[in-house]
């Protein structure tokens, strides 16, 4: 077999966004970008050649395979994580002992669950890799029960323009980050990756051609999240507004506007706050999707939570929709929207948010089943009496 000649700075392939929040688009991967990322993901989580990986994400089987791992394809359909059978997966971990998970929160929520009725452990697992949507304590927790000692689930944070920018694991969240989520701080997405760097600039519409430190926010306050390194792609595919947009220029250096939301905190761990596009702007403040969903999703009663802005921006309405564990009658919903609103105004900033509405099933993305829709809920939302 030959292998091809190539440069660094060829086209190496062309990866296309999840579409969460807009058509989806192809990102170009030079060699360079792609060789960078291999390295960076073995510093973060010292992954070793001759371990056996279990890809449920496919796009990984690539670097398992460029990092000397032997690739154990489990049983699902990419396109739909969350309808995977846990028990084919957890077979075939235990028969061929698996080093490393990787995938969707869909399929490790379903997994864990699994083994968590049967009392199932994984004992040769030394890591499980989550990603795509914040992860619940209560999926951390039931993977404590799991992995054998030493064993994390970590979080990488990231894009599929720029990946890994930087991670977190169970230990740190269960023991700490959790309170603060609950508290309405946002997600701690953890400490920087090597080489990556991250500044927060105010958070603005429009094309920035070049870098001007003006743009930056003071340390602690909420901004956009904008990062540069090895790992961070120049461009998308024909797509030269999209460019334009996500693009700031600083000499050669170019960053990238990750289109989310976030702070440092005094540790030097970055916090999520959710995407600028899903951020809510009234009359009456500014209010953060993640940061006031993380204060009603420890309520029992609730699977999940989505903040979302009714109306036009600038005099958008605030309202929390809730998708619950299991159907309510009316008097348990009376009972769960109160107190899910009472949670929210812990934070006296989200005390304007007066309106709870219930949802069967939130809307997700295809590829990982976990990015929720606001979009499509805030619709939904404005034609609820």
């Amino acid at each position: 077999m030959t292998t091809a000649e190539t440069d660094l700075d060829e086209t190496a392939a062309i990866l296309f966004t999840s579409g969460s929040t807009g058509p989806a688009k192809g990102v170009m991967y030079r060699h360079r970008i792609f060789r960078a990322q291999v390295e960076e993901l073995r510093k973060l989580y010292d992954f070793v050649p001759g371990d056996i990986d279990v890809p449920g994400f496919p796009l990984f089987a690539l670097f398992s395979t460029a990092l000397g791992q032997t690739c154990l394809l489990p049983e699902l359909d990419p396109s739909r994580p969350a309808s995977v059978d846990p028990k084919k997966v957890v077979d075939a971990v235990l028969e061929f002992g698996a080093h490393s998970l990787q995938g969707s929160p869909a399929i490790w929520r379903r997994v864990g669950d699994y083994c968590t009725a049967n009392r199932i452990k994984l004992p040769t697992v030394k890591r499980v890799l989550t990603f795509g949507a914040p992860i619940s304590v209560e999926l951390l927790n039931a993977w404590r029960e799991v992995l054998p000692a030493g064993a994390q689930v970590h979080t990488p944070y990231g894009a599929t323009e720029a990946l890994p920018i930087s991670t977190i694991g169970s230990d740190e969240v269960l023991g700490e980050t959790w309170r603060a989520t609950a508290r309405g701080a946002g997600t701690c997405v953890g400490t920087l990756a090597p080489g990556i760097q991250v500044r927060i600039i105010r958070i603005t519409e429009g094309v920035l051609e070049e870098w001007s430190d003006d743009l930056m926010v003071s340390r602690g306050d909420v901004g956009e999240i904008v990062v540069a390194g090895d790992v961070v792609t120049w461009s998308y595919d024909r797509r030269p507004e999209a460019t334009a947009q996500a693009k700031i220029r600083e000499g050669e250096r170019i960053w990238h506007r990750m289109g989310d939301l976030g702070y440092f905190d005094e540790q030097g761990r970055l916090w999520f706050c959710g995407r600028k596009a899903h951020r809510i702007e009234g009359a009456d403040g500014r209010w953060f999707s993640v940061c006031g969903e993380g204060m009603v999703n420890v309520h029992p009663r609730v699977s999940r939570s989505a903040l979302v802005g009714v109306g036009e921006m600038g005099k958008q309405t605030p309202v929390l929709v809730i998708e619950p564990r299991h159907p309510l009658d009316e008097e348990a919903r009376q009972a769960v929207r109160r107190e899910a609103l009472d949670l929210l105004h812990a934070d006296p900033r989200y005390q304007p948010v007066t309106r709870a509405l219930f949802h069967p099933s939130f809307p997700v993305d295809p590829r990982h089943n976990a990015k929720i829709h606001r979009e499509e809920l805030a619709a939904w939302a404005a034609r609820q009496p």
